[in-house]
């Protein structure tokens, strides 16, 4: 791993890997499967970039539910989320 933008790490060097699934931790979500994240956008980014596009889980509390987080263009909805409840959506 190399330090990459944001001081955040990043592989050096190899072969480019798209996962099956990805984990997306949200501090809110909505019904329609759209998240408010930790800011900088990188789940977005990332999974507008990947192809094919892997199963998004978004993994949160329950009450972190809100009626619309009022989407913009570029964000992209989860396939579920996991909550301590249960799943929601899918």
């Amino acid at each position: 791993m190399v330090q990459g933008f944001w001081k955040i790490p990043v592989p050096a060097d190899g072969p480019a890997m798209v996962p099956d699934v990805v984990l997306s931790p949200v501090v809110g979500w909505d019904d329609a499967g759209f998240r408010l994240g930790y800011g900088g956008g990188y789940y977005d980014r990332t999974l507008a970039a990947l192809r094919p596009r892997p199963v998004v889980i978004g993994v949160g509390l329950q009450a972190a539910r809100v009626a619309t987080i009022f989407p913009q263009p570029h964000d992209i909805a989860m396939d579920v989320i996991v909550t301590e409840t249960g799943v929601a959506g899918g």
